[in-house]
């Protein structure tokens, strides 16, 4: 029988998991991620896990939560009221860190990405808000900045340079150098 839990153990023993699920997942992927592991290094048994999470795909829906709120926050705290170009770019090279540092958001078109979101609960997906390319851009181009062109051109520019994190093995040097310097020469072409 599972041994009962404060609410702070409770509390402190549902975020280790999701900063460990998070941790595995972004190293072998969501089939690798094994539950009896994450337990482990937890210190609860695998009967014990299910007073957190009632399946291994509710804790990776928790971490994307997790993730997508950690996101946000950094739009929220870049965006000042008053929008500029260096704002813009400032947001843009947290982001580039952010998906550097938790890659699962990089791997959203690859099968094991996509077995996880085939087994995610319905009921999640029905309120998941699962933070788009397309969403960020949209926060780009929804400020008073004028644009020096086509606003789909643009988002192709920023998506060519976010998706250096995808490659950044080939590039050859420091990939975050990379991405600012480019971002840094194109931005001034982007917005007046």
């Amino acid at each position: 029988m599972a041994r009962s839990f404060s609410e702070d153990e409770k509390k402190r023993i549902g975020q280790n998991l999701i900063i460990e699920c998070e941790k595995s997942w972004a190293s072998y992927g969501y089939k690798k991620t094994n539950i009896d592991q994450l337990c482990r290094k937890v210190g609860i048994s695998k009967g014990a896990f299910y007073l957190f999470f009632d399946s291994k795909e509710w804790l990776f829906c928790s971490v994307l939560d997790t993730i997508q709120e950690r996101i946000l926050c950094l739009i929220a705290a870049t965006m000042t009221e008053k929008v500029s170009k260096q704002s813009i770019s400032q947001m843009l090279k947290k982001l580039y860190l952010e998906y550097d540092k938790t890659n699962i958001l990089t791997q959203r078109n690859n099968p094991d990405f996509i077995a996880f979101l085939n087994r995610a609960p319905e009921e999640w997906k029905q309120k998941s808000r699962i933070i788009s390319d397309d969403f960020i851009m949209n926060k780009l181009f929804d400020s008073q900045l004028q644009l020096k062109m086509e606003k789909q051109k643009a988002v192709g520019i920023f998506n060519a340079l976010l998706s250096i994190v995808t490659n950044k093995e080939t590039i050859g040097y420091d990939h975050f150098e990379v991405f600012s310097t480019l971002l840094d020469s194109v931005i001034d072409k982007i917005y007046e």
